[in-house]
């Protein structure tokens, strides 16, 4: 049994056999409505205390049942903590939610335990309490206290085979609960192409992504389309991409385990031999997030909530 503590896996003096192992996980799966047998031998399921639980059965994963449970523990709930933490600087803090408040289309990037959901439960924090949220996840993980919010999870098949909501039909029932804004929880596959349209239509949005940097989110968001049907090609998703995608928040953990945002990356809307043009509004330099050359290109956004966007990123806020 090993234990990630810090970012850091240990090796702990724990050992269980394998009907104590198969016992502890039929008992963690009572309360969550999901099966784990021959048939369907991968789960991904939330716990009573809100953390994940995804197995392997045995068979396919070699010699023994691969159980991982993700303990989230919840010390950023907003930007602010964020700052508190030395996950982000004052200064991209504001400009981060005056960026919500103002309904930017913001894309949340990074590797595996990069702090990806926390980074975009602090930002969906920063939504006013008078508009609407639907979100939509795999399992359920976001959680920031709005008031008007919905939240929504997939299902896999039953026993007959049938039944399974996918994320992708979460997306499209989404849009029809009269949203003010949309949150996905995290973007692996077709969902992209209807989370694209809703964002396209001017509904804004947010939704985290697995990519090395926020250049490679804007790439994997331009693949991930193309696996909804041969009928949809780069010639439309990538322009797509570029006109519905405002900002891109890069976030990253270091060899000591400690999770920062490093880039805040804005999309100019415009399109070079199918790459998306973007600039850095703040970016990593050595180790601090500071202000880089680049400019949000919806300014009218920030009018329209009063929000004087030049002042905004002229000003240096003290720590």
């Amino acid at each position: 049994m090993f234990v990630a503590r810090g970012g850091r896996h240990e090796l702990t003096n724990v050992i269980l056999t394998s009907d104590e192992v198969r016992e502890l996980v039929e008992r963690m799966l009572k309360s969550s409505g999901r099966r784990l047998d021959v048939s369907q031998p991968f789960v991904d399921a939330t716990l009573p205390g809100g953390h994940r639980l995804h197995v392997v059965l045995e068979g396919i994963s070699r010699g023994f049942a691969a159980v991982n449970v993700r303990k989230f523990v919840a010390r950023a709930h907003g930007l602010d903590d964020l700052v508190e933490l030395g996950s982000l600087s004052p200064h991209a803090a504001a400009f981060l939610h005056a960026s919500v408040v103002a309904g930017l289309n913001v894309v949340v990037s990074g590797g595996t335990q990069a702090g990806k959901t926390t980074l975009l439960n602090c930002l969906a924090a920063s939504i006013p309490g008078h508009e609407r949220i639907v979100s939509a996840e795999e399992v359920y993980e976001l959680r920031f206290g709005h008031p008007d919010w919905v939240a929504l999870q997939t299902r896999q098949a039953g026993l007959e085979g049938t039944g399974e909501i996918p994320l992708r039909t979460l997306v499209k029932e989404s849009l029809r609960m009269r949203p003010s804004r949309v949150i996905v929880g995290e973007v692996r596959s077709a969902e992209c192409l209807d989370l694209l349209l809703a964002l396209n239509a001017g509904l804004p949005g947010m939704a985290s992504i697995h990519a090395n940097s926020a250049r490679q989110a804007l790439v994997k968001m331009c693949t991930l389309p193309l696996l909804a049907g041969e009928n949809i090609g780069s010639r439309f998703v990538v322009p797509t991409v570029a006109a519905s995608v405002d900002l891109v928040v890069h976030a990253a953990m270091d060899a000591r385990g400690h999770r920062s945002v490093r880039e805040v990356a804005s999309v100019t809307g415009r399109v070079e031999n199918d790459l998306i043009e973007t600039e850095s509004v703040f970016v990593s330099r050595d180790g601090d997030l500071v202000r880089g050359a680049g400019v949000p290109v919806r300014r009218d956004r920030f009018d329209q909530a009063g929000i004087d966007l030049d002042r905004l990123l002229a000003a240096e806020v003290a720590r």
